[in-house]
Order: structure tokens, then sequence, then C-alpha cells
């Protein structure tokens, strides 16, 4: 039996407002596919949008979320890892599965899986790339909604990020339900 590589990858860590994000992907044997993802990071709007939809379409994948909340009481550490592990288990992925988490940091309950480490794996390794992708797509999609909510932060463009539009937007109107308490705001 062939492992199953699942690739994992996070997004909105660094952020002022909304949930951090993760994705697990396992791509399988999507010769094409494998040959097109790179770093969401590396991608145009546009081009992260088309690969995301084929991803979604031909792949296995499982989205897992922490709130504001559980940021708030957990850390962001912490918060990401449990994210991490709500995308593994979304993916009910079994087998022979090997876990392949972007960075320098495997979630304590991801430990009993053959499971490594690799930092910049979102640009080395495909699996991890189309992770990087669906996570993106998803987390900027959900704060492009909220930003209908809260026009004042920009949102849409920002995705919750601490720019000079977002921290400007908090000294003028405050913070929201989606900001994270525990983040200086630098402001």
């Amino acid at each position: 039996m062939t492992k199953i590589v699942i690739g994992i990858d996070e997004v909105g860590r660094g952020c002022l407002a909304g949930p951090v994000w993760a994705a697990a992907v396992a791509l399988g044997q999507n010769p094409g596919l494998r040959e097109q993802v790179r770093d969401s990071k590396a991608l145009s709007r546009k081009r992260r949008e088309l690969l995301a939809e084929a991803i979604l379409r031909d792949c296995r994948v499982g989205f897992g979320e922490a709130s504001v909340v559980e940021i708030d009481r957990l850390n962001i550490r912490l918060a990401t890892h449990l994210a991490m592990v709500r995308a593994v288990n979304a993916l009910s992925a079994h087998g022979d599965i090997s876990l392949i988490v972007d960075g320098n940091d495997i979630p304590e309950k991801l430990r009993k899986f053959d499971a490594r480490c690799v930092v910049g794996a979102d640009a080395l390794v495909p699996e991890v790339s189309a992770a990087s992708i669906v996570a993106k797509v998803g987390r900027d999609a959900l704060m492009s909604d909220l930003a209908r909510e809260f026009p004042a932060y920009g949102w849409e463009r920002n995705a919750g990020y601490g720019t000079v539009e977002h921290r400007r937007a908090i000294r003028c109107h405050g913070l929201t339900p989606w900001h994270r308490r525990s983040f200086s705001m630098g402001i």
C-alpha cells in the first residue's frame, strides 16, 4: 500500500483580526495539478482562485479553523495547532499516511502519525503548496464577507493583517468582535 502524503499549512497567524485557518491536502496522483501549485504568496489572486477550484474539485481537502476566542484563550501557536488538527480530522484520511507540515512545529496531536516539518514547504512540497492555496483563498473569502459588516477596516484588501489602513481604522472605530484581544495592535 502506498503512503498517502498530506500537506498542511496555515494562514492568518499574524493577523490582528479573524480566525486562523489551516488546510490539509492529499493531491493524489494528479500530475497536472502537482506541476501547477506553488506557494500561495507567489501566485496572483486570480491564479490562486483558479487553482483552489481545481484542488477542491480533484483532491482530498480538509479545513480547520481556530476562532478569535480560541486564539485569545490558548495563544496563537496552540490555536494554529488546533486548526491544523481539525484540518487533518476533516480530511478523514485512513490508512498509511505521512504528514508534511509547513514550518518548524508539529502539533502534539499529529505526532502519532508519520509527520515531519519542513521550513518553506509551501514553496517546496506540492501537497503543502496546495494546502497554502486553498487555506488562503478560503480565509480571504471569509474576511471579504466580514468586510461587508465592518467596512471601515479594509478586510477585503488586507485580510485582517496589520496594514496602515487597518490600524488607522482601529484607532478611529475601535475593535470589533473579530479582533484578537491578545494581540498588540501597535496603534
